[in-house]
């Protein structure tokens, strides 16, 4: 079983230690990923809790309101 996970990795770790073009596109996609993740965290997730509550007993109060609240 051992041998089998080592196996995956090296097959893997080879067919990334062998690729020259891939490693360009590689980065380029960690990097446009990073830069997406980053925008979307700032622009789309703001701090909603800690900018509208000054006190965790607050926070909490609100969040539980929220989940327990009847449709």
């Amino acid at each position: 079983m051992k041998r089998f996970f080592t196996n995956i990795f090296l097959f893997y770790y080879q067919g990334f230690k062998n690729m020259t073009i891939g490693k360009k596109l590689w980065t380029i996609i960690i990097i446009k990923l990073i830069i997406i993740f980053l925008v979307l965290k700032l622009f789309f997730f703001p701090d909603f809790l800690n900018t509208n509550f000054k006190t965790d007993k607050e926070r909490s109060n609100h969040v539980i309101e929220q989940l327990t609240k009847q449709k």
